[in-house]
């Protein structure tokens, strides 16, 4: 089981790198949580550098994929070389989105007439884009899901584990990464925002 999180330059750290922790939280034999980047290194909206695992067209074979967030999203979807590279197809892949990742689902083609969620400064452009826009942190149908606000992404990673390991480990995952005295609150409600959609 390969899930690939999209972590471009201008990244934003809560989007991809609690979504990589709590996803790795899950330990199988061939799971494997990776970084896919366009260039070897990316830097974060706050300066943070990291180096990539593998790149967009590996990401495209992958099992699931989360779009992750940042301030240059609109450089992204306007770079025709760099959306040619995503292939992602909600027939045989999980594709989930956080925040302006929302606007790469959206301008890939794959939410079609879904609702979505994202952060309220991306909202206008996915609205422009021909996607309506909740108001809620998470949303999934089927195979595509979408979440709003940074710290949303724990219901991302806890959706993707409960699609491909089941409810007991998405609650699990939840568990070890939730504050000391308040994790059976965390975990009850993600799984009151995910719970509608697995």
């Amino acid at each position: 089981m390969h899930i690939a999180i999209l972590t471009f330059d201008g990244f934003n750290e809560l989007d991809s790198l609690i979504a990589l922790g709590i996803l790795n939280r899950v330990k199988k034999p061939g799971w494997r949580v990776s970084l896919a980047c366009p260039a070897p290194y990316v830097q974060s909206m706050n300066g943070v550098v990291l180096e990539s695992q593998i790149t967009l067209r590996e990401a495209s074979a992958a099992d699931a994929v989360i779009v992750g967030s940042g301030i240059k999203t609109r450089e992204v979807v306007a770079d025709p070389a760099l959306m040619g590279q995503m292939k992602f197809d909600p027939q045989r892949q999980l594709l989930g989105a956080q925040c302006s990742g929302t606007l790469v689902l959206a301008k890939l083609g794959l939410l079609g007439a879904v609702p979505a969620c994202t952060d309220l400064t991306t909202k206008p452009w996915v609205e422009e884009a021909g996607v309506d826009v909740l108001n809620q942190p998470f949303f999934a149908r089927e195979n595509v899901a979408t979440a709003g606000g940074c710290l949303s992404s724990q219901y991302l990673a806890a959706w993707l584990i409960a699609r491909l390991e089941g409810v007991e480990a998405a609650q699990s995952a939840i568990h070890y990464v939730a504050p000391v005295g308040e994790k059976e609150a965390y975990v009850e409600r993600t799984m009151q925002n995910i719970q509608p959609y697995l």
